[in-house]
């Protein structure tokens, strides 16, 4: 046994009751702040949920032939998709699709700038670094605590602890790729007249494009995988079935739910890493001539 040195018991208080006297004089104010992200999660749940399934299911069908221009990936869009339907998962899919299209939607708007600043200030890079490493590697349930004092269960701490986990490798990769744009071509702009922000939006961003676009990936895949601790507080969704599962020790129940998570896991998967291709065919042609 470790010997104790010093009593932590009085630290354990100060920090308890300092998050109580914010909850008591903040709660409000941080309530009206997350409120839009609660708009903008219910408003994509509730039009994923009132549209047809069929629709869902041509659009995104649609979306992966655009991406590969072949028939195998969307066959197998199809085929995830249908599977959710089969195994009588639709609504819980569409609400678990809602909470990672909104968690990922306020993602690629905070991180993606921020990215930006970290790749143009190395002061700025090693102050946010550890930051990034803390929201990374810090178990979710941690910050759970807090957000659901504040907010309470539902869907705002789900959305919160989600954009957190998820929000670091979009972040990191847009960093990396604005950083390893070629000199050479950064140099010729320049001689052009080009200014930083028309560098920036003409040249380091379409060239940085395919690794932006693996950290929007990764952020999808996170965001996912999120889901089920999500629904320990109100998401609902799939990641409620697989609890319903181990609750019920019903075998079934949360396999075919998790099953659901990988299908969805998938779909978007694939599709993001066949635009990946395509625009570093784009690029790559372009460099060529």
């Amino acid at each position: 046994m470790f010997p104790q040195i010093i009593d932590t018991r009085p630290l354990r208080r100060a920090v308890d009751d300092g998050l109580n006297w914010v909850v008591r004089n903040w709660g409000d104010g941080f309530e009206a702040t997350a409120y839009p992200l609660l708009m903008l999660l219910k408003a994509i749940e509730d039009l994923l949920v009132a549209t047809p399934w069929w629709v869902v299911i041509v659009v995104l069908t649609g979306i992966a032939w655009l991406a590969s221009r072949r028939w195998q990936l969307p066959a197998l869009v199809l085929t995830a998709l249908l599977f959710l339907g089969v195994m009588d998962l639709w609504k819980d899919a569409m609400t678990t699709l809602a909470l990672m299209l909104a968690a990922t939607i306020t993602a690629i708007v905070l991180s993606i700038p921020l990215g930006v600043w970290m790749s143009r200030s190395m002061s700025v890079r090693r102050a946010i670094t550890p930051l990034l490493d803390l929201m990374q590697t810090l178990p979710s349930f941690v910050y759970l605590i807090p957000a659901v004092m504040v907010f309470g269960p539902g869907k705002i701490p789900a959305l919160l602890a989600t954009i957190v986990y998820a929000a670091p490798p979009l972040v990191r990769l847009t960093d990396l790729g604005l950083r390893t744009v070629d000199p050479a071509v950064m140099e010729a702009s320049r001689a052009f007249g080009a200014s930083p922000a028309q560098r920036l939006v003409k040249v380091q961003i379409p060239l940085a494009l395919p690794t932006i676009l693996a950290g929007i990936n990764q952020t999808t895949m996170m965001a996912l995988s999120m889901v089920v601790i999500a629904s320990m507080i109100g998401a609902g969704g799939l990641g409620y079935q697989v609890l319903q599962g181990i609750g019920r020790l019903e075998v079934s129940r949360g396999l075919f739910a998790g099953l659901g998570i990988v299908a969805l896991a998938i779909v978007f998967d694939r599709i993001a890493q066949a635009f990946g291709r395509q625009l570093q065919d784009r690029i790559g042609l372009l460099e060529a001539r």
